[in-house]
């Protein structure tokens, strides 16, 4: 670790504008770290803010001891994103503790980081810069202010590209990559995804977004010819059916109501996506199958039954994923258009077959007498692999 620790030595300071570290080797304990530089009574500091899944810690550090913090960390993450004034970093350490330093200089120098205590939270996307979409799908006025009724659409874009920036390192940077977006909707989402990945990560992306309602396809298709986003197309067409491509590199569902969740994720694990990114909604299905006398102070009340359904239902769907080879997290979202807050699956291609998964979910669907969709495509699917 003594290179990352050089790294460290030479960026903490005065031009560090914010950093990231991620990709956590554990599930548990702290799955990320952000850092930034902090004036507090005229000394300077790094805070670092570090995320378990449900709880955000603050702590203040000197440079010397921020450094040597970061590398600590480092030895049980992945990947660590700094941004100075003069350049990007990425260090990325392999499974056998090989250290890889990328730099790219910035052609123009970044303006210096607020280092003010009480600083507004930084976005992905800043207020005050405008974005043409944001600003034809009402999120922005023209000089890039937030329309105030909006602001809570412009949190969750901005915590969605959250999700993503986590995952950068996972997406191949020496070919086109090919996205879909089952159920894009009104695609605020969607934009911001072509935006964040094409315009600001320089990405090499095709994104395909696809909906059943032919008035929202045609709108989300105006606004991107309009955008002169030539990679990004909008489709009529049902989840289950779609079969416009061969190969997916990330798949990315929100809102796919009921089933339509589990016929999106199937095609995912049929494509071997490397990424796949859901939020469900609306889990009937298993709530008209269960049956299991031990619950009954669940199962007699509709309202429990219903969450305790909707839960069992994302947790198995967490399992099948896991199953099939994927690392998973189940991280809280704020929704779109929904509830006030949502839970979002993130898995990510490891390509190894968990058979502890695979003894979890045959246990638990005993448990509850159910058989759920996604169990049932992937059956299907491994006939016809057969």
């Amino acid at each position: 670790m003594e290179e990352i620790r050089n790294v460290l030595k030479n960026t903490l300071n005065i031009e560090f504008i914010r950093g990231t570290i991620s990709g956590p080797r554990k599930k548990e304990g702290i799955i990320k770290v952000k850092m930034r530089p902090l004036e507090k009574r005229g000394e300077f500091y790094f805070q670092f803010e570090s995320f378990t899944k449900t709880q955000a810690f603050h702590e203040n550090l000197t440079p010397e001891a921020a450094g040597e913090r970061a590398a600590l960390y480092m030895e049980d993450f992945r990947q660590m994103q700094i941004e100075t004034v003069k350049e990007d970093i990425t260090i990325l350490v392999s499974k056998k503790g090989k250290v890889t330093v990328q730099r790219k200089k910035k052609k123009e120098a970044a303006q210096k980081a607020d280092l003010s205590h009480d600083r507004k939270k930084r976005y992905i996307l800043e207020e005050g810069i405008p974005v043409p979409f944001l600003r034809d799908l009402g999120v922005m006025t023209e000089d890039g202010k937030v329309i105030r009724s909006k602001t809570d659409k412009f949190r969750q874009i901005n915590r969605f590209l959250e999700f993503i920036e986590d995952i950068l390192p996972q997406l191949d940077r020496g070919r086109e990559l090919t996205i879909l977006d089952f159920g894009c909707g009104k695609s605020y989402l969607t934009f911001a995804m072509y935006y964040y990945l094409h315009e600001l990560k320089k990405y090499d992306i095709r994104i395909i977004g696809l909906d059943l309602k032919k008035d929202v396809i045609r709108h989300c298709s105006s606004l991107a010819e309009k955008y002169g986003y030539e990679k990004l197309a909008f489709l009529e067409g049902d989840i289950a059916d779609y079969d416009g491509v061969d190969q997916v590199d990330m798949v990315v569902t929100l809102h796919a109501c009921d089933t339509a969740t589990d016929f999106a994720l199937a095609k995912a694990i049929g494509w071997n996506a490397k990424v796949i990114l859901s939020v469900p909604c609306c889990q009937h299905e298993l709530n008209g199958q269960m049956k299991n006398e031990i619950l009954a102070p669940v199962m007699d009340y509709g309202l429990l039954k219903e969450r305790f359904a909707a839960l069992a239902t994302d947790g198995l769907r967490a399992k099948y994923l896991e199953r099939e080879g994927y690392e998973t997290q189940v991280l809280e979202f704020i929704d779109m258009e929904h509830t006030p807050k949502n839970i979002l699956l993130r898995a990510v291609k490891t390509g190894r077959r968990n058979e502890k998964a695979a003894a979890e979910i045959e246990r638990f669907e005993g448990f509850l007498s159910v058989q759920p969709m996604l169990g049932e495509l992937l059956k299907e699917k491994e006939g016809k692999d057969k």
